[in-house]
């Protein structure tokens, strides 16, 4: 005990008085080695001189540190500051230094990087955790209808809801058909090596991938099981465990993308890092090793969880490509943010950042160029490989080179696993069916299209035999038959052996660090959001500064005389109006909340925190909303309407309508958490605020309420507003004149204005009724703690599964393409003549800039304008197709968008001309189209409809409304859609 404390003393001793200049900052690598190598004779030690003595008790002190704190110490030679650096503390100038050493050209350091990690480890005998996924017999169905029936029209959705009735109580069968997404799909996949899923679209690769996650639908039949290293999911937390990436990019456009990345990976936690770490560090100090001084530092910065800015977000956003754009926002449709390829990046990005052992990646290179998939997936390779992780990598397109990257293929088609195998045998199995790849075919194209029915036919090269279409279960028949399906069964038969599996392979802790922690970091996000959704706040706070204005103008210094009932109406409908006011100012956090949901349900089911840490911050952070609005409304009119002078009275007013404001924010909130939907929310509040209203006691009074309803009354939370503000009023002593009715059983003025709408008497009611505000706003904001935990997200409508009447032949050769042409028009031309004035566009030196962002400018830049085109010029001519292409984030989406004239901001110069005459814009937009990188769509209507919808606003105002609706038939529109592809 007194060796350990006189080294803690020593440690704190060196630290204070020593300093490390910059000829010694290489202690870590040459004079160690060299001391090492002497012993233990010491003539070594000897021979390194004063300033290695010093750097050999600056080694020892820190080495005495306990464990914990000498992980966290580290003298980085890249750090200019003197002394032993705290890896906690370091600044981004720091950080990104390290990065600077250790990856300074990832395309040559990123492999030779994560090979010197494992050689660490590896050196010491550490073992990496591995994790094998097994899936045997895996089947997934799910009930729907087919047709038209299942559309979400307002006929279905009754027909549905009553139908479903009937059929809880037995009454009438259920009218879905069985849709089989999988069927019977059983395999491996390996650690150490990259698989490629490959399949058309619809063929269930993001069902399968969602399933292998544990983050399937609750809808869904799913029979079979999952394993991961001989464990069933209910023995371990799978969303812990591995990352399911989405194919769609859901993020909060308010944040940059380092606060996004650093967000995501403080949620996620350090995982097994910092016990790695410590074993590491123990068995390096017995086997008297030194390690790598730019290695250490990493490790232990990494294993530091929560920081401002983490190592690990520096590293992601490296190996990405990101690191140009990490001081930007990511953007919304309604924000200027990052491209839409480097959205994709963020997706990925943001899973990539936390400990998970087991990736499942769907649809990662939508919107990005080939060269930076292929840079990405060679990234992933690497980490594969040499850190023994677990990736499925979900591809649509994968160019030749990309397709090149993988050991592993899982093709799927029809929900059945075809070929799952090695790369290098996928040719060798078609070949043997019967099918071949053209030399100059790229090979994943080759597997998507020899499952089609419609181009299986061209890849046939037995000549000698007949060909005919072989069909999905039939291809997965033949696999099972082949050596390597037989050597897949083999390996599922035999049981995985659960006593080799690595302690720190599965997670079990749900989530991964403390509730405070959780907390924490919520609390700091949405402080972060608010800030950058000020101009609402503030807009909130101007709009409620102009009713205030409009009150106090309307009930200007009105005046009563004691014991006059006259004017006691006045008062209530200022008191009312002043309620309404404050309630309707809070209707914002419905459309809030919404648009914040989406985030929300990707975040909670991927166990970044759960719903309570989400809810508590908003709740607490809006308070202070609460009392600076209601303390506007309170100044600006209490005293010029002319309200009782009590200062007492004045403080109670001001807290009844900070209670009424807060209850407010939180019915709102849960009334969006039931909604989920920006239509069915606003509905669902217009619904509760009319029935809040109504049983408010203001509109219609207490005794004119049916006894029936009377819980309406008791249950509105305006009703304990309401009272509250009428009793800090009336009970005012100017208020205690005489009655002088004698009609009515009240002693006071005050009291007979209260009983003649049924509020109540007595001033501790007033206190009754701030309570009953209070708890309103803790009883929703519970309930909407508990509508985000078991609520999800309302589902896209799928796909329609036609009707064997509604299902449509296409045409599958050019001569059935013109003979269903003349059936549909009824002449021999094929297809559509449309006369139109061919128009060329040009454009010269167009320069384009946006005020530079506020984060950029943190960074040191102070120009004030950001340029994004530079001095670009070309001509599109009529009948020739150009491609515009560029690498991700290029500019090519911008150049589109300051020609076709849809930015709305930003500075444009250079010249646009149409045909030789400047541009119009008016005109212009009546001759383009333009087709956006998103898929915007109205999700109530069918593409028909759409389609229609799109052509009726394009139509001259001369074409009459009998001529819209002139429809023709499927096939001539097919056949119109087929000639212009």
């Amino acid at each position: 005990m007194t060796a350990a404390h006189g080294g803690d003393e020593l440690a704190r001793s060196v630290s204070q008085r020593l300093s490390l200049s910059a000829s010694s900052r290489n202690w870590a690598s040459a004079s160690l080695r060299d001391a090492f190598a002497g012993a233990p004779g010491g003539d070594a030690f000897e021979k390194t001189g004063i300033q290695d003595d010093e750097d050999e008790l600056k080694l020892a002190a820190i080495e005495r540190l306990p464990n914990y704190e000498g992980s966290k110490k580290q003298m980085l030679k890249q750090v200019p500051d003197n002394g032993s650096t705290n890896i906690a503390n370091i600044g981004h100038r720091d950080k990104k230094q390290l990065m600077e050493s250790v990856l300074k050209i990832v395309e040559e350091d990123n492999e030779t990087f994560l090979r010197r990690l494992r050689e660490r480890t590896d050196r010491v005998g550490i073992e990496t955790p591995k994790i094998e996924v097994r899936y045997k017999n895996l089947s997934i169905e799910g009930d729907v209808f087919i047709g038209s029936r299942a559309l979400p029209t307002l006929f279905n959705a009754t027909l549905n809801a009553i139908e479903g009735f009937l059929q809880v109580i037995r009454l009438v069968p259920s009218n879905k058909q069985v849709l089989k997404i999988l069927q019977d799909v059983s395999g491996i996949v390996r650690p150490s090596r990259m698989t490629l899923l490959l399949g058309p679209p619809s063929s269930g690769k993001t069902t399968f991938l969602k399933t292998l996650a544990g983050v399937h639908e609750k809808d869904l039949t799913l029979k079979g099981e999952v394993t991961y290293c001989g464990h069933k999911m209910s023995e371990f937390i799978p969303q812990r465990t591995c990352a399911y990436i989405r194919q769609h990019d859901v993020h909060h456009g308010e944040m940059t993308v380092r606060e996004t990345f650093d967000f995501a990976g403080c949620c996620l936690g350090v995982g097994t890092r910092y016990d790695l770490l410590a074993e590491l560090v123990r068995r390096e100090k017995i086997a008297g090793i030194t390690p790598d001084p730019d290695i250490d530092a990493f490790m232990k910065a990494t294993a530091m969880g929560c920081q401002e800015s983490s190592v690990v977000t520096d590293y992601v956003l490296k190996i990405l490509g990101l690191d140009i754009c990490a001081d930007i926002m990511v953007g919304n449709e309604m924000r200027r943010g990052i491209s839409g390829g480097q959205k994709k990046r963020v997706t990925t990005g943001e899973m990539l950042v936390g400990p998970a052992k087991v990736f499942f990646m769907d649809e990662i290179s939508t919107g990005l160029d080939s060269s930076t998939t292929y840079q990405i997936v060679t990234y992933m390779k690497q980490m594969v490989h040499i850190m023994d992780m677990t990736m499925i990598v979900s591809l649509l397109q994968p160019s030749p080179e990309t397709f090149e990257l993988f050991d592993d293929i899982i093709l799927l088609s029809e929900g059945q696993i075809v070929y799952q195998g090695p790369r290098v045998y996928v040719l060798e199995f078609f070949e043997n069916v019967g099918f071949k790849c053209p030399e100059r075919k790229g090979v994943a194209d080759f597997l998507q299209e020899v499952t089609s029915r419609k181009d299986q036919e061209q890849y046939w090269f037995k000549k000698d035999e007949p060909y005919r279409f072989i069909s999905a279960p039939e291809f997965a028949h033949l696999f099972s038959r082949s050596l390597l399906g037989e050597a897949l069964s083999h390996d599922l038969e035999s049981n995985y052996e659960k006593t080799s599996v690595h302690p720190a392979a599965l997670v079990k802790e749900k989530y991964g660090i403390s509730n405070f922690d959780l907390l924490r970091v919520n609390l700091a996000r949405e402080w972060l959001l608010m800030k950058r959704n000020a101009f609402l706040y503030v807009f909130k706070t101007f709009q409620i500064t102009v009713m205030s204005i409009f009150a106090f103008t309307v009930f200007f210094r009105t005046t009563m005389k004691s014991g006059q009932l006259k004017d006691g109406g006045k008062y209530m409908g200022a008191l009312f109006f002043s309620l309404l006011t404050v309630m309707f100012n809070g209707a914002a956090e419905l459309a809030l909340t919404v648009m914040r949901l989406p985030v929300f349900f990707k975040q909670r089911d991927s166990l970044f925190y759960p719903a309570w840490a989400f809810a508590l911050p908003i709740w607490l952070l809006k308070i202070p909303i609460s009392i600076m609005e209601s303390v506007i409304w309170i100044l600006m009119t209490y005293y010029t309407i002319g309200f009782a002078p009590s200062v007492s009275r004045f403080f109670k007013q001001l807290l009844a309508y900070i209670c009424v404001h807060q209850m407010a924010l939180c019915l709102f909130r849960f009334l969006a958490s039931l909604g989920r939907i920006q239509v069915v929310a606003s509905a669902l509040g217009t619904f509760t605020l009319l029935l809040v209203f109504v049983f408010g006691g203001f509109i219609v009074a207490k005794d004119d309420i049916e006894p029936w309803m009377i819980w309406g009354y008791y249950a509105s939370p305006m009703m304990y507003g309401q009272n509250a503000i009428m009793l800090n009023e009336f009970l005012d002593d100017r208020w205690n004149t005489p009655n002088p009715d004698p009609r009515i059983n009240e002693p006071t003025v005050g009291k007979v204005l209260l009983s003649s709408r049924g509020m109540f008497m007595n001033d501790y009611m007033f206190w009754v009724c701030v309570g009953a505000l209070c708890g309103y706003s803790l009883i929703f904001t519970i309930f909407f703690i508990l509508a985000l935990t078991y609520l999800n997200p309302l589902k896209d409508s799928k796909t329609v599964v036609p009707t064997e009447d509604e299902e449509i032949q296409l045409p599958t050769s050019p001569t059935d393409q013109e003979m269903s042409g003349r059936k549909a028009n009824g002449s021999k031309r094929k297809g559509m003549v449309l006369p139109f004035k061919p128009l060329s566009l040009a454009f010269n030196h167009v320069n384009y800039y946006v005020d530079m962002p506020a984060e950029m400018k943190t960074q040191g830049l102070e120009d004030d304008h950001l340029q994004l085109l530079r001095g670009v010029s070309g001509a599109f001519r009529p009948g020739i197709l150009t491609a515009l292409v560029g690498v991700s984030g290029a500019g090519k989406t911008t150049l589109m968008d300051v020609l076709a004239g849809r930015k709305t901001g930003g500075y444009i110069e250079g010249n646009i001309s149409i045909s030789g005459y400047p541009k119009n814009q008016e005109t212009f937009a009546r001759v383009s189209g333009y087709c956006e990188q998103n898929d915007i769509h109205s999700p109530h209507v069918t593409v028909y409809e759409s389609l229609v919808y799109s052509a009726w606003l394009r139509l001259p105002p001369d074409v009459t409304h009998e001529s819209r609706h002139v429809r023709f038939s499927p096939i001539f529109v097919l056949q119109i859609d087929y000639n212009l592809f």
